[in-house]
């Protein structure tokens, strides 16, 4: 596999003093990295978690090794819109001003399931909820202008597990044809490329830039691998790194970098990637940004109906964009 893709060091020496980002999921994997990063260069950085009393764990550990840090935590189910209106509304009358949204939580591979509201769950989870989220946001983040909205997708967005990534307008939700849970994380990864695209068209002229990324093969959270430990640092670990198994600091760097180089701001909509085991051989060096080797994701009609669907579906428009 080719090298992983590494943020420019000046940029993770930048001055982040003053600026505030929201982190879904910040509390493990890619997200807690992102945060750690953001707040070592001064960011003020909201952590938006389910699970309240770990987060507070998460940022006492991190305040202890940076004792300045601002670290605010809030509770955020993506599962339940009624939390994302919640925090949401937390983080505007706090943070009414932000320069940055990472739409990062996500779940993979679930059983068949339904959120709150009815949704699959890693549609809802995963694109509903920060569809949402972004929406409720976006005043804050024209009020930060400039600002970037970055939600990651990932490679599987073109096929997972051999299941090609479409948006199954006719039953989104698994009402009536067979749930396949492969099939339902690729639709839902390319929904937040998707959605990125679209909200860029609809916010140009705002100062926000919003993009998509894939991460990477990364070793986190949502790798559930059902032996010892020590078994797998000793055999499995090694033989998934030839596979590209990149590690969290790795995984996190197409995130940093979307959210901090300057040239992003001249590509807004794009889709920026870590290196991946792509079907095209050429995109697997990754690319920032990378023109996804999936169709669909160049598709602007495609993109539009989904937003249209999406807002209806979660019954909140945001605010008129020219």
């Amino acid at each position: 596999m080719p090298i992983p893709l590494m943020v420019r060091p000046e940029l993770l020496a930048a001055d982040l003093h003053g600026k505030t980002y929201v982190i879904t999921g910040a509390n493990s994997g890619i997200g807690l990295v992102t945060a750690q990063q953001l707040a070592r260069q001064g960011a003020t950085v909201v952590m938006g978690v389910r699970r309240v009393q770990e987060g507070q764990r998460v940022a006492a550990d991190m305040m202890r090794e940076l004792p300045a840090a601002q670290l605010f935590v809030y509770r955020l189910d993506l599962d339940d819109l009624a939390s994302v209106r919640s925090f949401a509304q937390e983080v505007i009358q706090h943070h009414p001003s932000l320069q940055g949204l990472v739409n990062n939580a996500g779940v993979m591979n679930t059983p068949f399931g339904r959120t709150r509201d009815g949704f699959e769950t890693q549609f809802g989870v995963n694109h509903l909820g920060h569809f949402l989220l972004t929406n409720l946001l976006l005043d804050s983040l024209i009020a930060g202008a400039p600002s970037r909205v970055v939600n990651l997708s990932s490679y599987f967005h073109e096929f997972s597990m051999g299941r090609k990534g479409e948006i199954h307008f006719d039953d989104l939700n698994y009402h009536r044809r067979p749930f396949d849970s492969w099939e339902a994380y690729a639709q839902s990864k390319l929904a937040n490329l998707l959605h990125a695209r679209e909200l860029a068209r609809r916010v140009a002229g705002t100062g926000v830039t919003a993009v998509s990324v894939n991460p990477g093969f990364v070793r986190t959270n949502l790798m559930s691998i059902p032996v010892p430990m020590w078994l797998q640092r000793l055999l499995i670990i090694p033989v998934l790194r030839l596979a590209g198994l990149i590690e969290p600091w790795e995984g996190t760097q197409t995130s940093l970098h979307a959210l901090l180089a300057p040239e992003v701001e001249q590509h807004s909509g794009a889709y920026y990637s870590q290196i991946a085991r792509y079907r095209d051989k050429a995109a697997r060096q990754g690319g920032w940004p990378l023109a996804s080797p999936n169709p669909v994701a160049h598709d602007d009609i495609v993109a539009e109906r989904l937003w249209t669907v999406s807002e209806a579906l979660v019954a909140a428009k945001p605010p008129a964009q020219s």
